[in-house]
């Protein structure tokens, strides 16, 4: 069963916060409210899409990462590079210089992570046939959307194909294969360099599995910066990085948009960008589109290329890829016979393991674990609702009518917060100027309030 909570790789800096509600505007699932003049993270809605992140204009909004010198607590240093990784270089530098920057900076495996479509593709063209009932299938590849699902859509969570990404069979081979040649358990470190902040959040607190087998994650924009130095100063000259099998076609574009359903069968749909997910899956969620078998959705505006902890411009990396896999496909993209010790030779290993278990929901509607007590919470919302005006102008220090009427039912918010509300107590009386003027220093903080605090 999953955790009781998760794990969010967004931090927000309060001491550099100016409490502006950019990140309030912009959230898809209003998980930000300001007060006191700071922004505050609603942990049960943050799903760590990282659109925050992108319009912080003061850069307040943080991802975390692991120590970098981590990785030498370890014998065996396992990088497990996404594609995407590839695609952030100009061209003229090659894969085998990128990867031995990468071993240059301490690393002693370096392992591509679309590897692990070659198990997965299988699993999902049968896992597809065995629940015919389930339409659409919705893809597990993100762990932005999965945990978007769980909180705004829970009538949905049954319709995630409950198999691993590319990057956990990735980790299990790799773990499987230095245990068979003889390192022990402790001995290994498996670091994930990631594109994003949920993928950072689905490997410290994963849905739908216990635990990950990933060690730790590198922030890509630090591993691009590090590499790309030993690159331009000379270095990595010794090309040689044994083990490495080049990607298949479809394993190079898979992180893009349409990567997965191209390779899937009956009527697909490949939609990227976190808003025009919501607006589909609404349309889902109320039945009014029915014949969809497959979805594959992304948080980011073209998929992992667009991934905020990405250095370069989404569309040369798109491009760049599909280049790389138009080359390889010339080349031919059948494996033949599994090679000695490579991922498809461990096949039957890694789909013994590839079903994650049940992702439950975790609406953020939910007002009470009593049902009774939920009911008239529900009336009192409904209520709240048609007495707002519904401008959503966020002066309440809510992303809109709707979040403040939750949060005063949930008792995180007043009615007079409201500033349509306070005009109106203000005329009845009932509401001084001083009144109004406290309101909005504790949404707002002092140091905004103090220069209007003297006009008469």
């Amino acid at each position: 069963m999953d955790k009781q909570y998760f794990h969010h790789a967004l931090n927000i800096r309060e001491e550099v916060c100016i409490g502006c509600s950019h990140c309030m505007r912009v959230c898809p699932t209003e998980a930000i409210r300001v007060r006191d003049g700071k922004s505050r993270l609603e942990a049960n809605r943050c799903i760590d899409c990282g659109e925050c992140y992108r319009v912080c204009p003061v850069e307040a909004i943080t991802i975390e990462d692991d120590d970098f010198n981590k990785i030498f607590d370890y014998t065996s240093r396992i990088a497990l590079v996404p594609a995407i990784f590839m695609g952030q270089f100009p061209e003229d530098i090659t894969a085998a210089q990128i990867f031995a920057g990468i071993k240059d900076l301490g690393f002693t495996h370096v392992f591509e992570v679309e590897q692990g479509v070659e198990i997965l593709r299988f699993a999902m063209t049968e896992y597809a046939k065995t629940h015919e009932h389930l339409r659409p299938l919705i893809s597990s590849f993100c762990p932005a959307v999965v945990r978007l699902i769980q909180v705004k859509f829970p009538s949905l969570t049954d319709n995630i194909m409950l198999l691993r990404p590319p990057l956990d069979i990735a980790a299990a081979y790799y773990r499987k294969l230095l245990t068979d040649q003889g390192a022990s358990e402790e001995e290994m470190g498996i670091f994930y360099v990631t594109p994003c902040a949920a993928k950072i959040a689905a490997v410290k607190s994963p849905v739908g599995e216990e635990s990950s087998v990933i060690t730790g994650v590198i922030n890509m924009d630090v591993l691009y910066n590090k590499v790309y130095r030993i690159i331009k100063k000379g270095g990595s000259h010794n090309f040689d990085v044994p083990g490495i099998r080049p990607l298949s076609s479809y394993g190079i574009t898979w992180s893009l948009t349409s990567g997965e359903k191209d390779l899937m069968e009956g009527r697909c749909l490949a939609i990227d960008e976190i808003h025009n997910v919501i607006a589909f899956l609404e349309k889902v969620e109320n039945e009014e589109i029915t014949d969809i078998d497959f979805l594959e959705l992304r948080a980011c505006d073209q998929s992992c290329a667009g991934g905020v902890l990405t250095n370069g411009n989404r569309f040369l990396t798109t491009d760049r890829l599909r280049k790389r896999a138009n080359i390889r496909k010339l080349k031919g993209d059948d494996p033949g016979k599994p090679e000695e010790k490579s991922i498809t030779y461990y096949q039957d290993y890694l789909l013994e393991n590839i079903n994650l278990t049940s992702v439950y929901p975790r609406s953020m509607h939910k007002f009470d674990d009593d049902m009774g007590v939920a009911m008239k919470k529900m009336n009192r919302f409904n209520e709240l609702i048609k007495l707002f005006p519904q401008v959503d102008c966020g002066v309440c220090g809510a992303p809109s009518c709707q979040a403040l009427s939750e949060d005063i039912v949930k008792e995180k918010a007043k009615l007079t917060d409201c500033i349509f509300v306070q005009k109106i107590y203000e005329q009845r009386g009932s509401l001084s100027q001083e009144d109004t003027l406290r309101i909005m220093k504790n949404i707002w903080g002092d140091e905004r309030m103090n220069p209007y605090s003297k006009i008469e």
